[in-house]
């Protein structure tokens, strides 16, 4: 009874003052509400001003940018394969034979190590300068490879060519979202992939005209690019506006922290190691040589500590995680690698196919794949319109994986005999797969990402998309030889490495009459085997797009003009 009457002595001034307490912190809590939310209030009408001042660019000034950035991609995607037919040349010219291989691995080599990077300066540097300077980068790889006194000048040309393209198709897509609204993509994206395959199959066409020329030589190839790339420079100097990245304002020293130099350090000999062990691999050297055993252990290892730099940086890493988490983007990478891998086999492999069963020139097995061409051009313009419409762009992936499977499928059973109805029709099917879904992996990213992260995104895409090529070329390549090998191999008067390095054009010329039925059945089992390769490819992007998320462009328009 006492405790009882001594606990409210005890405790009524504790209650008072704790009830002062909760009165002043409720003040304070309150006052903190308010203030939040005026700040956010502050934040939404910011937003929306962002909205209404964010105007894209219309009529000419759109055509102009467009018009360049189609001509930039163009530029590029001739560049990478017009070598094919011009390589024989330039190693006449500077006698050069065992150089052969680095005119298009220094290339590669630059271009697909240095992709990730390029995407880290689009985010923190002036996006405009940075893609004029990648531009620059190609022109000044060009004219040195055009005016290259030597096999080690064109070399150095050819890799500093390589280091600007890392830059120029990733900040192409980067523009683009600068240049057109979300919903109005689809068409714009539609006709760069278009003009990206043109571009690969007319290479090798230009590249047989300008070195089978009289008044001309394979200086042209390169030359070439100089007043295209300069009308490029010029109009995007003059005419795009485009808004610096948010982090356009910090420290040169903090920016160059946040460019991961570290992950680039690691990533770009991983890169070189991998690149370099498909080209030597089984061609040069024995894959069970040391070399290639050691540069695939080095590219296993430096591709582990270059994951974990990335999980430890986190925001500042070359690849952010968060980002590569996203299921769109993911899936996306996977659908580029193979998309990329079964591209290149084809554009390359039925050149050779044309020129080695058929007994065409460079010429007209370039001409021949314009069946190809025609079904990727029509059908990336018509699903560009068609997502435009529709908003979503996943089932035109799934279309694609389908029908492209198919009409590799196709392709893999030519013959030495077959018709000309035939290898025109598989083509077509081919192309029209090809077309439907090439450029949807870009778009996805352009969807699902903020249009700060575009860049890192596009560059992802980009890179599996090179990656997927330069490693599939050389596993076709592996094939072509080890196959050539193996078949010809006892067969009285010819040696395989005969076969084997005398190419494709000029296979007729080494072959005796009486054996060339022989010689070339056997050599379209080889071509058949890489074909296969690239079917397999075809196949393999259907995981790339089962797992894209179905995301419509339609539910992005509001917020379009509000990420910086």
């Amino acid at each position: 009874m006492a405790e009882a009457q001594r606990t409210p002595e005890v405790i009524a001034p504790t209650t008072e003052k704790e009830r002062g307490s909760e009165s002043s912190g409720s003040i304070r809590e309150s006052l903190e509400r308010h203030h939040t939310a005026q700040d956010n209030e502050k934040k939404k009408i910011e937003l929306a001003r962002t909205e209404s001042e964010f105007v894209y660019p219309h009529g000419v000034p759109l055509f102009l940018i467009v018009f360049s950035l189609c001509l930039a991609i163009f530029l590029i995607a001739l560049d990478r394969t017009i070598i094919a037919t011009a390589i024989p040349s330039i190693t006449n010219s500077f006698n050069s034979l065992g150089d052969a291989g680095w005119y298009g691995s220094a290339y590669l080599l630059t271009s697909c190590s240095l992709q990730l990077l390029f995407g880290r300066l689009y985010t923190f540097f002036p996006i405009k300068w940075v893609w004029l300077i990648s531009i620059s980068l190609f022109e000044i790889g060009s004219a040195i490879c055009g005016a290259a006194p030597s096999s080690t000048a064109f070399i150095v040309g050819r890799a500093i060519a390589g280091s600007g393209t890392a830059g120029i198709f990733s900040g192409a897509l980067v523009i683009i979202t600068y240049a057109v609204p979300l919903h109005r993509r689809p068409i714009i994206t539609g006709l760069i992939g278009g003009l990206f395959g043109v571009s690969s199959v007319i290479a090798p066409l230009l590249g047989g005209a300008f070195t089978e020329n009289p008044h001309a030589t394979w200086r042209w190839c390169f030359y070439i690019n100089l007043p295209i790339g300069a009308v490029v420079i010029v109009i995007i100097a003059f005419i795009l506006k485009v808004q610096d990245p948010k982090d356009i304002g910090l420290p040169l020293k903090d920016k160059l922290k946040k460019l991961d130099p570290l992950g680039t350090i690691v990533l770009l000999p991983a890169v070189i190691c991998l690149l370099l062990a498909l080209q030597w691999g089984g061609s040069t050297y024995a894959w069970s040589d040391g070399r290639i055993i050691a540069l695939l252990v080095l590219f296993g290892v430096l591709s582990i500590v270059f994951v974990a730099i990335q999980i430890i940086r986190q925001e500042g890493a070359t690849v952010p995680p968060r980002i590569i988490k996203i299921r769109s983007i993911y899936a996306g990478m996977i659908y580029s690698f193979f998309a990329g891998g079964s591209m290149m086999i084809f554009i390359y492999y039925l050149a050779d196919w044309f020129q080695a069963i058929q007994g065409v020139s460079p010429v007209e097995s370039g001409i021949r794949q314009l069946a190809m061409v025609l079904g990727f051009v029509l059908l990336s313009i018509i699903s560009g319109i068609a997502i435009t419409r529709i908003g979503y762009y996943t089932p035109f992936m799934i279309a694609s994986s389908v029908i492209g499977a198919i009409g590799a499928g196709l392709l893999t059973t030519l013959t030495v005999d077959a018709s000309t109805g035939m290898w025109i029709g598989f083509q077509v099917v081919y192309g029209v797969g090809l077309g439907l879904g090439m450029q949807q992996a870009n778009l996805a990213a352009q969807t699902v990402l903020s249009r700060r992260d575009v860049s890192v995104g596009a560059s992802l895409m980009v890179f599996s998309q090179t990656l997927g090529g330069s490693v599939f070329l050389s596993v076709g390549q592996n094939l072509l030889s080890n196959e050539l090998v193996k078949g010809l191999t006892g067969i009285s008067g010819l040696t395989p490495a005969q076969i084997v390095s005398t190419g494709a054009t000029n296979l007729r010329t080494v072959v005796l009459p009486d054996m060339l039925p022989q010689v070339l059945n056997i050599y379209n089992g080889a071509l058949i085997d890489c074909f296969r390769a690239g079917l397999a490819c075809s196949c393999a992007t259907i995981i790339g797009a089962l797992l894209m998320e179905w995301k419509s462009i339609k539910q992005n328009k509001k917020k379009q003009s509000a990420e910086a």
